[in-house]
This record gives structure tokens, sequence and C-alpha cells, in this order.
């Protein structure tokens, strides 16, 4: 026993110099970095929940509007803007599917005014000592999914999300640096004019 005593002692001493970790960042933090921007555009990865990668740009105009380029050979696209979803089929000559932005999650952060000290919209808030996570849901309709959002610290900092649908299924999008403040025109988050030019339109 002796023995296992000291050599647990360098170990220990090494545990007890380690700096404490950091606390999570609260939730009124987090909406204040989430309002800090209305514009904003980055790289991402998404992980798909059959386990396949794709990547693209990025690109936010809240309130209500982002768009999902993907890059080469994946050609689709994913908008919103209008209170629509449209999902473009790059092999389809169909228009896009669409349905109510209110049906996703990711309308949470895509508010006029997001605060997620809402009532019953915070599921989840914890922190591994680098990042703080949030699960976030419709207080009204939980049954459309949840999104959990993943902070860094110093400086805070959007890193990732993790959409569950209303099926269970999770597809998680990993961001590269956001440049925030951005000019973005309006015509990217247009989803009749992005249907005229890719449904054999003008």
């Amino acid at each position: 026993m002796k023995m296992l005593r000291f050599a647990l002692a360098p170990v220990l001493a090494i545990a007890m110099t380690v700096p404490a970790a950091a606390e999570k960042l609260s939730l009124s933090q987090l909406s204040s970095y989430l309002n800090s921007f209305s514009t904003a555009q980055g790289e991402f990865t998404q992980v798909n929940a059959d386990g396949t990668l794709s990547t693209g740009t990025l690109y936010i105009k809240r309130p209500g509007r982002v768009r999902f380029e993907y890059a080469p050979p994946n050609a689709a696209l994913v908008m919103a803007g209008g209170g629509q979803v449209a999902v473009f089929d790059p092999k389809s000559n169909q228009p896009p599917e669409q349905y109510s932005l209110k049906r996703t999650p990711l309308n949470l952060i895509l508010a006029e005014n997001v605060n997620l000290g809402r009532a019953k919209m915070v599921v989840g808030h914890t922190s591994d000592g680098k990042t703080t996570t949030v699960v976030a849901q419709d207080p009204e309709n939980p049954e459309y999914g949840s999104i959990a959002l993943v902070f860094s610290d110093s400086p805070v900092a959007l890193r990732q999300w993790v959409i569950t649908d209303d099926t269970g299924s999770k597809t998680t999008v990993v961001l590269g640096d956001l440049k925030t403040g951005v000019q973005i025109g309006a015509s990217k988050f247009n989803i009749v004019q992005e249907t005229r030019k890719r449904v054999g339109g003008n």
C-alpha cells in the first residue's frame, strides 16, 4: 500500500497544478453572442446520419435566412427564406422539397432575437471545461426535434451544432471560423429565384 501511495504522489502533485476547468458559459452570454451579429459566412463540414461527409459554405442572415452551398461533387443546396426551407436535389429537374422553417430546430438560432433563457427552451446545459453545449427545442413544439449548440470560450464562438429531427435522425455541422457582419445579398435566400434558375427557368 505504501508503494502505491508513493507511486501516486507525483501524479497527484501534477494534477493539482492543472488549471481549473473553465466554467460553462451562461445562457445570457450565449444569447448575447448570437444576437451580436445578423450575418455570417464560413466553411462547414457536415456529418450525415449515415456517416457520410459533405463540405461547403454556410451563409446566415437573421432573421430566418440560411443557405448551405455544398462543394463538388455534391451539387445539392439547402436554403431557408420567407419562412420556408427548400432542399434542391441536383439530380432532379423538379421543384425543391419544401417545408416550414418552424419545423426545424435551426429556426431557434435564426430568430430575430435569440433568447435561450426562454422557459422550457433549453433542456441541456453542460461544459467539458473547454466548450459549453446547450440543447434547445421549441417549447411549444418539442416534437419537432432539438439542436445541440457547441460554443468555445475566449472568445465565445459557435463551433458546431447537432440537429436531431422528429424521427431521431442526427446531422452534425462542424463550423470553420465564422466571418460575421458580412454583406450577403438577398438573392442568396430567394427560393423562387433559385428554383427558376435550377428548374429550366431563366
